[in-house]
């Protein structure tokens, strides 16, 4: 499928503060990301280290927190790692799901999910 960018807001859990950017859509990430200077920017406390593989191989420890996100009107509470500085903000499937918002890889955006599959 590759990945595509879409403008996001994210903002701390008090929703206080947000700012918008451009973020990578990786449905082959679990967590999102956003560079560290940004993350705390917006007061955003990190809640736990978690080691992440990277699609290099290495592995890299990193601080966890909680922020607010929003896409195209959808708004939720999800967790992201504060990344390196310089590195392009990224969103995860964590944040999709929990956004109910899927890939259209067609059209290189994102959709609500029409129909939510209940386990059997």
């Amino acid at each position: 499928m590759g990945t595509f960018k879409t403008e996001i807001d994210i903002g701390n859990r008090n929703v206080e503060r947000w700012t918008s950017m451009d973020a990578v859509v990786d449905t082959g990430a679990f967590l999102s990301s956003a560079p560290a200077s940004v993350l705390r920017e917006l007061r955003v406390a990190p809640i736990r280290r978690q080691s992440f593989d990277l699609a290099d191989g290495r592995s890299k420890p990193m601080d966890v927190g909680e922020v607010r996100i929003r896409i195209d009107g959808s708004e939720a509470t999800t967790q992201i790692a504060f990344n390196d500085e310089g590195t392009q903000p990224l969103i995860g499937a964590l944040a999709l799901e929990t956004l109910f918002l899927v890939v259209d890889p067609t059209r290189r955006r994102l959709v609500p999910m029409d129909n939510i599959t209940w386990g059997r």
